[in-house]
């Protein structure tokens, strides 16, 4: 294995899972209503996804870079009305941080949900092919398989981070902390969604 790729894939997938976006507050309000291991399912399917645009790009960026303009009108639209959904449904939650159990089926659910959502996300789609081409992985000839590797462990390593600290910090916060969480993060759900929407309709005018 080229450890320096590696290197800079791994890089790749935590720059594009840090920043703070529709996914990094659904998993946190995920983590504060049904804990650790909820965050953790939303975070995989994330993961997932941040694998699958490797290998996508690992395959051939000029490739990579037609595919992207071929899906990014119809994932807009679909991923924005998603966003959309789910703001709506956190805002109109009333269930008690902690309480609500989680099973295989949910855990599961959460993934797949993830998974979508962030294939549709405009944003991922055009942050991952900004820093896929400077960090100059574009022009290695890279091995696929090491460049889908450290996307994956490196976007996955930052969702354990994030989860598992909210996991612990919550239990220092004050009670209703949690139901203003999953306000704010309803909030930017819905705010994220319809700004996807609006980026769509101002090409087609």
């Amino acid at each position: 294995m080229d450890l320096a790729l590696f290197g800079k894939s791994l890089l790749l997938g935590l720059a594009v899972a840090a920043p703070l976006g529709p996914i990094g507050a659904l998993c946190i309000s995920r983590t504060l209503e049904r804990g650790f291991w909820a965050g953790m399912a939303g975070g995989l399917g994330t993961a997932l996804a941040d694998g699958f645009y490797a290998s996508l790009a690992a395959l051939g960026f000029a490739a990579f870079s037609a595919v992207l303009s071929e899906i990014s009108g119809p994932m807009r639209l679909v991923g924005g009305l998603f966003l959309i959904w789910l703001g709506w449904k956190s805002l109109q939650s009333k269930s008690s941080p902690g309480v609500a159990s989680v099973g295989a089926r949910d855990l599961l659910g959460t993934s797949v949900a993830t998974f979508a959502l962030t294939l549709a996300n405009p944003m991922t789609i055009l942050s991952f092919a900004a820093m896929f081409a400077g960090l100059g992985l574009a022009e290695e000839g890279a091995d696929a398989l090491t460049v889908v590797a450290g996307v994956f462990l490196g976007s996955l390593a930052w969702w354990i981070v994030l989860s598992g600290s909210v996991a612990i910090a919550h239990r220092r916060l004050p009670e209703g902390f949690a139901r203003w969480v999953r306000w704010a993060s309803g909030a930017v759900l819905i705010a994220f969604g319809l700004m996807a929407l609006v980026s769509l309709l101002l090409e087609r005018f």
